[in-house]
């Protein structure tokens, strides 16, 4: 009998980490408080999706960073958000609304857009879904 060191072969079926890791499924929270960036952060989700139709987004929004998130709000272009959200929810993507911050601002949650789900805290969230849930964190 050939010792499993000379072929090659290892003893232990279990698969490595590195090896689990690369098949997990990429989870990634993307975070905007700025209204500003708005524009560039759906860009980086586009881009990021396309990249890897798989990987689990979610954009969570508080403060400035609702605005796009609005009903009837538009780019510096003058061209709705709506429509590229609701292209990104078809694919996967979730968006989230801070309710403190609608609270603030004296807004219900039907100024929210239909394609994202208002939650109670954004930074809560946030922390939630890196601790809880294992996403990791980018901020465009």
């Amino acid at each position: 009998m050939t010792p499993l060191a000379s072929t090659g072969a290892s003893a232990d079926p279990t698969p490595s980490r590195s090896a689990t890791l690369a098949a997990a499924q990429e989870k990634v929270v993307y975070h905007v408080n700025d209204a500003t960036r708005a524009r560039m952060a759906l860009r980086n989700v586009q881009n990021h999706i396309t990249a890897d139709p798989d990987a689990k987004i979610v954009v969570v929004t508080h403060g400035a960073g609702i605005d796009f998130l609005l009903n009837g709000a538009k780019d510096d272009k003058g061209q709705a958000y709506e429509a590229q959200v609701a292209g990104l929810k078809e694919r996967g993507v979730g968006f989230r609304v801070c309710r403190n911050t609608l609270r603030g601002r004296n807004l219900g949650d039907d100024a929210v857009i239909i394609d994202a789900e208002v939650v109670p805290s954004g930074v809560a969230e946030i922390g939630r879904l890196q601790a809880r849930e294992g996403f990791v964190y980018l901020k465009p």
